[in-house]
């Protein structure tokens, strides 16, 4: 039995097909895998923040954060998004708890690093994942939304990522980004061909050159902190691909894989 932690975008969650959720029933079905699900929601939290007339920007790909600004994010995640991703899973004939990082401190928190940039921005530091096992103890699929909180009830803005792979290196689970595209694209002679596995240090070198740049790097620093602390493998594959999800965790040659430089030779050969 392996953990499976699948996160979601909130920009690829408005679009995603039913094939996408029931693939997910199906994972949990099988006993085999237990899909946790980790959502964001950026097109929404702007919307409404739009509509309020509060300021927003973002630096390094996340999202500068005051007060108010948490207010709407936590209101949109806990409530708007998380409670769509389960209507979803029981539409689709599955079964779904959402819970919150607030909710018993299942994501501990504290500032970011560049927290006077950011404000109310965190870096997970725990995972109380009593939690999550109690959510799959009674038979249903955890769906988080990425607040955090402190040991002083200070809520903070968690990037999905962040708060994914930090779930996933708890769990020593694989991590599945869900995109809209079939992996990491490069351009070659002209045409954008998809990587079907790259390391590390590959990785490291396009956030410095920028061919992985904005929003993406969140995402590419989440699933390389991931493969140095306990994390299997990093994935990132197309959620509307029908059978993707089940095409992955059997093994099949999908999306792109991100693994760590001593496993790239290994790979090659079992591929």
């Amino acid at each position: 039995m392996k953990y499976l932690v699948i996160k979601c975008g909130g920009s690829v969650l408005e679009n995603l097909p039913k094939s996408f959720y029931q693939d997910v029933i199906s994972l949990h079905q099988s006993r085999e895998w237990i899909p946790i699900i980790v959502h964001g929601g950026g097109p929404l939290i702007n919307q409404l923040l739009k509509s309020l007339d509060v300021e927003t920007r973002f630096v390094d790909g996340l999202r500068v954060t005051s007060k108010d600004v948490l207010d709407v994010v936590e209101m949109v995640l806990s409530g708007m998004v998380n409670k769509q991703v389960v209507r979803k899973i029981i539409e689709a004939g599955g079964n779904a708890i959402g819970v919150s990082g607030v909710d018993g401190s299942l994501l501990q928190a504290a500032p970011a690093q560049n927290a006077k940039q950011l404000g109310f921005v965190g870096d997970v530091i725990g995972v109380n994942d009593e939690v999550i096992d109690g959510v799959i103890q009674q038979g249903y699929i955890p769906v988080i939304s990425p607040i955090g909180i402190d040991g002083n009830g200070q809520r903070y803005n968690i990037n999905g990522d962040v708060a994914a792979s930090a779930v996933a290196k708890a769990l020593g689970a694989n991590l599945c980004f869900i995109s809209d595209i079939p992996g990491i694209l490069v351009e070659k002679d002209g045409v954008k061909t998809k990587m079907d596995v790259v390391s590390k240090s590959i990785i490291e070198e396009m956030i410095d050159n920028q061919t992985i740049y904005g929003g993406m790097i969140p995402k590419a620093k989440a699933a390389i902190d991931g493969l140095v602390h306990n994390i299997r493998e990093v994935a990132i594959i197309n959620g509307f691909e029908k059978n993707s999800l089940i095409d992955y965790t059997q093994g099949k040659k999908i999306g792109t894989k991100i693994v760590l430089e001593e496993e790239i030779a290994g790979w090659a050969t079992i591929h």
